[in-house]
This record gives C-alpha cells, structure tokens and sequence, in this order.
C-alpha cells in the first residue's frame, strides 16, 4: 500500500485529515511520541532519550582498564573490508 507523509502545523489540518480518512477510506498513523521532550529530530530521524533504568554494571568488567578511545575504534574496529 503506499504512504504518504504530511507535516502540518495547526491542529485544524489533523481535524480535516482525520475527517477526510473517513470518506476516502485511508488510515492515519502517529509516528511522534506523545510527550516533546520524549524526542528531537536530527536530519529527519527520531532520537529518543534513552532508558535510565537499564542496570549496565555487568558491562564494567568488560571495558574496565581497557584505555579505549574513539579514536582507536575508529582506526582498527570500524574499518571497512575493501
């Protein structure tokens, strides 16, 4: 089925839509989160605040005393295969 994604700013132009979808048989879907501060857009991708409650304490031992940096994952782990 195709989609189409409209952006709108008044909240009269959802009323219209939703009225139209009942005529011309069409549904509408809400990709954003209820609450703003939940998510911000960068270039056009949703980027949600992450979960504070996940426990990552069993990930210490694992980086503990590594003296890892971006700048070494970046040269040697995130090269691509030519």
């Amino acid at each position: 089925m195709p989609e189409l994604l409209i952006k709108y700013k008044d909240k009269r132009a959802l009323n219209a839509l939703i009225d139209f979808s009942k005529y011309f048989n069409f549904s509408i879907l809400s990709s954003m989160p209820n609450n703003k501060e939940e998510a911000f857009s960068i270039n056009g991708v949703a980027v949600l605040q992450g979960d504070s409650s996940i426990d990552t304490s069993d990930l210490e031992v694992i980086f503990s005393n590594r003296n890892i940096n971006a700048k070494i994952l970046r040269e040697q782990a995130w090269q691509r295969k030519k």
